[in-house]
């Protein structure tokens, strides 16, 4: 019987691959057969080569960097397009790159709040674009995973942008799970926890907002980036192919409280 998991001779674009969350979802993603292009603004962290390395060493595949700025007018299709330059087509889109700005919402600057949403909304919606493009233009099929969170359900406190992004995000994953599922792609969303990341750095840095949030936490800890990979394998593998615009949290718990 194949393995429904093996994505050998497929490849996967991963925004904010270099590093935390994105990092580990290419690597996953790597290891379980896919020619991998890790795309960041940021250069590529000197563990998640390591990471990349190993991965492709084990299945003999392949893995690129992509330096990409994607609040740069057309950043997207850009992206898509030296995608489809370096591997010769994109199969799976992981819109991984994120931010989060933190002030009251009384103070929350125009800046901040448009930042956030051309990183976390606006980018993903075009690259998702541009992407389905590719695919629909070649007759084949893809898999798009967007990361939302918890926020997509929650308001939230101090993060405005944050936080309209991500219900969007959640939003725009449905309207593309309706519009291109009988073109043979399939749109899926993973809503993490509270996960140790730079994001959340500050959060963790505060004892007494740390320790609230481990209590409502039924597994009693935070979440790893390598939390989140295998739910990425899942839905960028034939495993899915019936899980269509579904958001599948992966967050120790949280939510059931």
């Amino acid at each position: 019987m194949s393995n429904p998991f093996d994505l050998k001779g497929k490849v996967a674009l991963v925004t904010g691959g270099a590093q935390g969350i994105g990092a580990a979802i290419s690597a996953k993603l790597a290891e379980a057969g896919a020619n991998v292009i890790c795309a960041d603004f940021a250069p590529m962290a000197a563990e998640s080569t390591a990471a990349m390395d190993a991965a492709v060493a084990k299945t003999g595949g392949k893995w690129w960097y992509l330096q990409a700025n994607l609040t740069a007018k057309g950043a997207p299709q850009k992206v898509i397009d030296e995608a489809v330059a370096l591997a010769g087509q994109v199969d799976i889109l992981a819109n991984v790159a994120g931010t989060i700005r933190r002030a009251p919402f009384l103070e929350h600057t125009e800046e901040d709040f448009d930042f956030v949403m051309q990183i976390n909304l606006y980018a993903p919606m075009y690259l998702s674009q541009a992407f389905c493009r590719h695919v629909v233009g070649r007759n084949g099929k893809g898999k798009i995973i967007n990361i939302c969170s918890m926020l997509s359900y929650q308001g939230g406190i101090l993060v405005p942008g944050y936080t309209a992004s991500k219900h969007g995000i959640a939003g725009i994953t449905k309207l593309i799970a309706n519009e291109m599922g009988a073109k043979g792609i399939n749109c899926n969303g993973i809503a993490p926890g509270y996960i140790a990341t730079a994001n959340t750095a500050p959060i963790r840095a505060d004892a007494a907002r740390n320790q609230a949030i481990l209590d409502r936490i039924p597994v009693g800890r935070w979440g790893e980036p390598e939390d989140l990979a295998g739910t990425a394998v899942f839905l960028a593998s034939s495993a899915s192919d019936y899980v269509n615009g579904a958001i599948v949290n992966v967050d120790g718990g949280w939510q059931a409280r």
